[in-house]
């Protein structure tokens, strides 16, 4: 191999056997292993069936962590800030809409209850009505039919069509009461309605027996007594259609009083049939009568005593609404005290003076008009209460409605500005962090590791929040952050500049003493004849060059360029043959239809470092008894694609692609890159110069490196001249064994050289 091209442009000697390279122990280093070199070749991966050191650095690195469980979507750690204060104010806010729509369907029901009140006050004024002209009809025919009057008489025959008259609207008005079902208030009254309609079908049969000759007046008196107490029931039932007090009391106030004006009219009936039709007769008062009669005077003070106090709970005044009653009135006073009179002693009747049953009809007449004037005033007095009410309920419905949309709106408007003020912030906060995390900092790291760390600013950007809350501190504790991580950021950045400055001067030294090594082997060579001496030279020779490309990984590793430059252009086969020298075994290299151009002196040096590491780790990883072909192919663009082909035990799909990336994006230096060196120089060289590598799998087995060399540095430098017409390419003289194989595909869609 003396008399080979060299980068220094000295003699070549052999390489010294080797260790190991990035793919691993070969077969032949199994078998003869030597010592490991300084430096080592492109990273190819872990193959099948490579020993466990690999396997040893992986179990060094930290394993990285998988995504962190956050736990279920619907659990409250993971709920929106919105969400959430949507979610607290929901609690008191439905319980407010809660109270506040029981209390409208409060008001609703008090409202409806009062709409049956004002129904059933009108039917209860028809029932008042009818029992008043039954009451009339009873006490006018005591008198005539008790003293023979014929019942087809004028006297007869006009308060019972009066009664008909006051019935049949009392029917009408029983028919406004409408479907029942489902209100148990209004099926009661319903109830209560029909049974008042059965026993008015009997009153027929109650004026044909009225007052008949020998029969007590009580039975004629009681069975109408009967029909009038049950249409004054009506009122009872009108207090448990409604819940309220208010109306309750006034209805058991109109009950009391109708009972005491129905024990008047009672009275009135068994006087009036007792008496006689003129003044020349004797009154006949039965002792059954009589009985009868004192009862309904003590019930009617017991109603009388228990309306005025029913009535003096609702705030008004008992005595003042009776005062035409109980003063300033003889007529009424002398009625009294004859009815009193007369039914408290069996004589009393036959011994007073004699009067007539018109006489006494008139007379206490006057008392009855006057009650009746009074129930007619309850009753007038509870429809206006209950109108009322029911405009009370109304507009406690429509205030309590307002309030709940109010107090809704004001908590949802609350809320609204409330999450809106913390999610803006939050927002700030997030995206503020966002791009530091995927902008700011990788930007900074980078200029920081590409120039000199004084020359950057890193000044650090607030997030803005300046609030006092909790977000604000978190605000601020990530602006301290923020500091920090720039703060360790350039003091890691100065670190690898003064890393990176001990591998240069390390590396400058090493280099000129090795150089001075080289120039002393090869005196040396020059002068020995003796073979095997020679042969020595030339393994320290080998040697030397091995520790002098080292020592330019480091160089590559801090960033520098290497001293020694070629100042004119080198023609490719030589670039390839400086290559092979330097790797250990060499001999199996093989070159084959490599293009006559030439590479740019400024990329020699690089080129020849590059190749040699892809070589190294061919021969590496195959089989001694193999040959590594190395091929060129000159693009129809003025590119030139070099070709290494190995027939070793290639990589799988995952590792190629692993080393394909690696390749495209060198990673930044730490100590895996000094254990993987071959990889990341290779890496940095092709960034450097613009050349394109790539590993893929090789048709007869192994891998292929592909390294595509662009026009600037394919050419000397100097950019091709187009063509005109394309044919056979010549083939080079004398360097080539045979002609060129078809062109493969390169990086990139490359058209297909022609054959060399």
């Amino acid at each position: 191999m003396q008399g080979r091209f060299k980068r220094d442009g000295s003699a070549a000697a052999e390489q010294e056997p080797r260790g190991g390279t990035d793919r691993g122990s070969s077969p032949q280093h199994a078998q003869n292993p030597g010592p490991a070199a300084a430096g080592d070749t492109t990273d190819r991966a872990k193959r099948s069936g490579s020993p466990a050191g690999d396997n040893a650095d992986q179990a060094a690195s930290p394993k990285p962590q998988g995504p962190v469980n956050t736990g279920s979507r619907v659990a409250l750690r993971n709920w929106r800030i919105s969400t959430r204060l949507v979610s607290l104010l929901a609690l008191p806010v439905v319980a407010a809409t809660t109270l506040g729509g029981l209390r409208i369907n409060d008001s609703m029901n008090d409202i409806q209850q009062l709409e049956h009140m004002q129904l059933l006050t009108k039917m209860t004024k028809q029932a008042t009505s009818l029992a008043q002209a039954l009451q009339e009809e009873r006490d006018r025919s005591a008198g005539p039919l008790s003293n023979g009057v014929p019942a087809d008489d004028f006297k007869v025959t006009e308060p019972r069509k009066k009664t008909d008259r006051a019935k049949k609207a009392f029917f009408d008005a029983t028919n406004d009461i409408g479907d029942t079902e489902g209100d148990e208030a209004l099926e009661s009254i319903h109830s209560s309605v029909q049974q008042i309609a059965s026993q008015l079908g009997g009153i027929r049969d109650i004026r044909k027996q009225a007052f008949a000759d020998g029969t007590p007046s009580l039975q004629t008196v009681d069975a109408y007594s009967q029909l009038i107490t049950s249409l004054l029931s009506l009122s009872q039932d009108m207090a448990q259609a409604t819940s309220s007090p208010e109306m309750i009391k006034r209805t058991r106030a109109l009950a009391a009083f109708s009972s005491a004006k129905e024990y008047a009219s009672v009275q009135r009936a068994i006087i009036a049939a007792a008496l006689p039709g003129g003044n020349d007769k004797q009154p006949k008062l039965d002792s059954n009568d009589r009985q009868f009669g004192l009862a309904a005077l003590r019930k009617e003070e017991l109603a009388r005593r228990s309306f005025e106090l029913i009535y003096t709970t609702t705030g008004n005044s008992a005595a003042e609404l009776t005062a035409t009653l109980d003063e300033g009135n003889p007529e009424i006073k002398a009625a009294d005290t004859y009815a009193k009179k007369v039914l408290d002693s069996p004589t009393s009747m036959t011994g007073t003076a004699r009067r007539s049953y018109l006489d006494w009809y008139d007379q206490d007449s006057t008392k009855i008009q006057a009650m009746k004037q009074i129930e007619e005033t309850l009753l007038s007095d509870m429809e206006g209460k209950a109108r009322e009410l029911r405009d009370e309920s109304q507009r406690e419905a429509i205030i309590s409605g307002a309030l709940i949309l109010l107090v809704l709106g004001v908590s949802l408007v609350g809320a609204f500005v409330v999450a809106r003020s913390m999610i803006r912030s939050l927002r700030r906060l997030q995206d503020t962090a966002t791009r530091v995390a995927q902008d700011r900092l990788p930007e900074l790291v980078k200029q920081l590791s590409e120039a000199d760390p004084q020359d950057v600013d890193t000044s650090v950007e607030s997030v803005g929040v300046h609030s006092r809350d909790e977000i604000g501190k978190v605000a601020a504790a990530f602006d301290d952050v923020h500091r920090e991580a720039v703060r360790l950021a350039a003091e890691q950045a100065l670190l690898r500049g003064n890393v990176n400055a001990m591998f240069t001067n390390l590396s400058r030294r090493s280099q000129g003493l090795i150089q001075r090594q080289l120039s002393l082997i090869s005196e040396l060579e020059s002068r020995e004849a003796d073979p095997d001496q020679l042969s020595s030279l030339f393994k320290l020779d080998h040697l030397a060059t091995r520790m002098r490309r080292n020592g330019e990984n480091l160089l590559v590793l801090a960033g520098e360029e290497p001293g020694r430059r070629w100042t004119r252009p080198v023609p490719l086969v030589d670039v390839l043959r400086a290559a092979a020298s330097e790797v250990e075994q060499y001999e199996r290299i093989e070159l084959a239809a490599v293009p006559a151009t030439e590479v740019a002196g400024r990329v020699v040096n690089d080129l020849v470092h590059l190749l040699a590491e892809l070589l190294e780790n061919a021969t590496s990883f195959s089989s001694p008894q193999t040959k590594v072909r190395v091929t060129g192919h000159a693009l129809p663009d003025g590119r030139v694609l070099v070709e290494i082909h190995d027939t070793g035990i290639g990589l799988s799909p995952e590792d190629l692609a692993a080393i394909n990336e690696r390749l495209a994006s060198p990673p930044t230096v730490d100590v895996s890159v000094s254990r993987r060196m071959g990889l990341f120089v290779v890496g940095r060289l092709s960034l450097r110069h613009g050349i394109r590598i790539q590993l893929r799998p090789s048709d007869s087995g192994g891998t292929t490196a592909l390294v595509m060399l662009p026009v600037d540095v394919a050419h000397g430098g100097k950019m091709p001249v187009p063509k005109q017409a394309q044919g056979p390419q010549p083939t080079p003289g004398g360097l080539l064994a045979g002609g060129a194989p078809a062109p493969r595909p390169g990086l990139d869609s490359a058209p297909s050289a022609p054959g060399g």
